[in-house]
């Protein structure tokens, strides 16, 4: 074999093996009454995150909930509430995962919880903006990051300066609710 057949071999295999040509990740579509938003799930730096998510998919959870908190240059989130502001029933949280390296950037999606690290379970808020603020430091967990938006970023957007009013006691809630419809897998 001469240099020249190991360089392409060498050049071939790189290219082959690079994150480009990875496996692919899953993707799923949110379909709301505002449009749809594709979202790709990163199971490799948050395969708990990702696990939990899809068994909520699976299960038709998120079908009829909401995007209950509205907040604009910052996040929206669903997952949990009906258009009632009556709260669905979540398994148990999972352990945080926000150390995997993923940043609350502009368009991620990530998982909401209450201050205790470990609760996040159905609950998921697409960031706005970079919310570097939410990721962890060394003092503090973070919110764990587990995918992107790649298609639909004006639907979100279209979200996030929605007028909100307080309903039940929850500030920034949707004056006109968004409904997500169902969140379905989506294959290549």
């Amino acid at each position: 074999m001469t240099f020249r057949h190991i360089r392409t071999s060498l050049i071939f295999l790189t290219l082959f093996t690079s994150p480009l040509f990875a496996a692919d990740y899953p993707k799923v579509r949110i379909e709301t009454t505002a449009g749809d938003i594709l979202v790709e799930l990163d199971d490799e730096r948050a395969p708990i995150t990702v696990a939990n998510f899809m068994q909520y998919v699976a299960d038709g959870f998120y079908e009829g909930t909401i995007f209950h908190r509205v907040v604009n240059g910052f996040v929206i989130q669903g997952g949990g509430f009906m258009s009632d502001m009556t709260e669905k029933t979540p398994r148990d949280g999972i352990p945080n995962e926000s150390g995997n390296g993923l940043s609350n950037e502009r368009m991620t999606i990530a998982m909401a919880r209450t201050n205790d690290p470990h609760t996040a379970d159905s609950q998921f808020y697409i960031n706005l903006a970079d919310n570097v603020a939410l990721d962890p430091k060394a003092t503090r967990w973070g919110y764990t990051v587990f995918g992107v938006v790649t298609e639909g970023v004006q639907v979100v957007d279209d979200i996030g300066h929605r007028a909100t009013r307080t309903q039940n006691g929850m500030q920034n809630v949707p004056a006109v609710p968004v409904v997500i419809e169902k969140v379905v897998v989506v294959t290549d």
